[in-house]
């Protein structure tokens, strides 16, 4: 195998599959990048076996073949090389050699029949989609997701097709975040898959704000290809919980706020909250809401703000984070809070639009 090219193409494609080679690896192989030069292009394939990314770029081949080198070593050479530097690539045995000018470094190499790689995925719906979309579907869900938590299908992020629909939905049990998107000519049927915290973050990541992306939903893979980039992450295996109940359909008492300015006064008040807990406190009462905060050092934090409220008085605790992390994804000036009572989860919302809906549930302080 046996190749040149110019910096810059090599380190593209390399900078996007890299974000799943994992620095420690109980498989070896994993450590490494699958290179496969085949009709005057390199393709260069990355797996931490749950999510599997393939990018590829033209470069002058001499000499057609397949070999796997450690990724992130490889990356770091290339990275170190001046700007617009020509590189020559060549393997042979157990060995490749990368030159460049007066440079040269030497990777030990193993076998490609060593890599694994993702069966056919077994399409059931297609869609073609804005690229910049479906970014900010995902931007305003993922913070929702759960990390690491026994309920292992809640450590991913729900994707749901129904007609004309794409709705994108999270939740940690503590909190949901909700978003749909239309779809022009979108598939018939309805489909419901949990794609993986990692494939999740991995996607977000390079999705741009540019171009489409087609998407491709299996049944145990979901796949994304983006121009050079093919995205394909497994699937968690596992029944979503049923969202739709958690979301309150009628909220008896809606405050309707400046963004901005309850932001930053959740964000002051925050200072003093408990650490471990996050919880403030709301009093609500008309046109005009109370935040406070303590912590276990008996300080105090106390923020009044104005705001356009007509219902009833009542006091509700939350944890700031969640309400910070859903106002930081409600598009617009102004944000509508729901509640019934103060034993309830309240409903985050831009004012009329009902696309994206985050619900969080109270803290007993």
């Amino acid at each position: 195998m046996n190749f040149e090219a110019q910096r810059e193409v090599i380190l593209k494609p390399l900078q996007a599959v890299i974000g799943v080679v994992e620095r420690r690896q109980t498989m070896p192989i994993l450590a490494n990048i699958l290179m496969v030069v085949k009709d005057g292009k390199v393709s260069l394939t990355a797996t931490d076996l749950e999510v599997e990314l393939v990018a590829s770029a033209e470069v002058a081949a001499k000499q057609d073949g397949e070999i796997t080198v450690p990724g992130r070593k490889f990356l770091d050479i290339c990275r170190a090389l001046p700007e617009g530097a020509k590189i020559s690539f060549e393997s042979s045995g157990e060995r490749a050699t990368v030159r460049s000018g007066r440079s040269r470094f030497t990777l030990s190499t193993l076998a490609a029949t060593e890599f694994p790689s993702v069966e056919e995925i077994n399409a059931q719906q297609t869609v073609g989609l804005a690229q910049k979309d479906v970014k900010k579907l995902l931007e305003k869900t993922h913070f929702a997701m759960a990390h690491q938590d026994v309920r292992y299908y809640l450590n991913g992020l729900l994707l749901e097709m129904e007609e004309k629909i794409l709705r994108g939905v999270a939740t940690d049990g503590h909190r949901l975040a909700m978003c749909e998107l239309s779809l022009e000519g979108g598939p018939s049927g309805h489909q419901q898959v949990i794609v993986p915290r990692k494939g999740v973050l991995e996607l977000q990541r390079l999705l741009a704000e540019e171009g489409g992306v087609e998407l491709v939903i299996g049944t145990n893979h979901v796949r994304a290809q983006l121009g050079n980039i093919r995205f394909t992450s497994k699937l968690v295996d596992g029944r979503f919980p049923e969202y739709g109940r958690v979301i309150p359909e009628d909220t008896a008492n809606t405050v309707q706020a400046d963004k901005g300015s309850l932001k930053q006064a959740l964000n002051r008040a925050a200072i003093l909250s408990n650490e471990k807990y996050r919880g403030i406190r709301l009093d609500l009462k008309e046109n005009a809401v109370t935040i406070q905060a303590h912590n276990p050092e008996r300080e105090e934090a106390e923020e009044h703000l104005e705001v356009n409220y007509g219902g009833d008085e009542l006091e509700i605790g939350f944890n700031v984070n969640y309400l910070l992390d859903a106002l930081g994804a409600v598009e617009g000036e102004d944000v509508a809070i729901g509640v019934s009572d103060s034993n309830s989860s309240c409903l985050i919302e831009a004012p009329g639009d009902a696309t994206c809906k985050y619900v969080v549930m109270p803290m007993r302080l």
